[in-house]
């Protein structure tokens, strides 16, 4: 398995209030907006910020996602290695396969694939 990206999960209690924010001071464009979730990225060097209100789906919500080539061979690595898993591995039906572990200090950690 290949880490991808690393995406930060930035929750906001007013998404569009926080979209204002990021596009109005940074430029920022929104390049995805699901109404719970939305990522802006600058269309030049790609850089991008994720705000999610409430996951949609999820108990908790993460504080980063991390883009893998493959989930299932992630998720196998996590259940080896007995990591406490959050969320587990399911295909959303906006085209994400992912699941959630909590990490070592209590971050919880979006680990996702598009689903193809």
């Amino acid at each position: 398995m290949r880490v991808m990206a690393v995406t930060a999960n930035l929750t906001v209690p007013d998404l569009e209030e926080a979209k204002g924010f990021w596009s109005g001071l940074f430029g920022l464009s929104t390049e995805m907006d699901l109404g719970w979730v939305a990522r802006l990225t600058d269309p030049v060097t790609g850089a991008h910020v994720q705000l999610v209100t409430r996951d949609a789906t999820a108990p908790e919500d993460s504080a980063l996602t991390v883009k893998v080539d493959d989930v299932d061979e992630a998720w196998a690595q996590v259940q080896a290695a007995g990591v406490e898993v959050v969320h587990p591995l399911v295909t959303e039906e906006w085209g994400v396969r992912r699941f959630f572990v909590r990490a070592p200090g209590g971050t919880v950690v979006n680990i996702a694939q598009h689903h193809v």
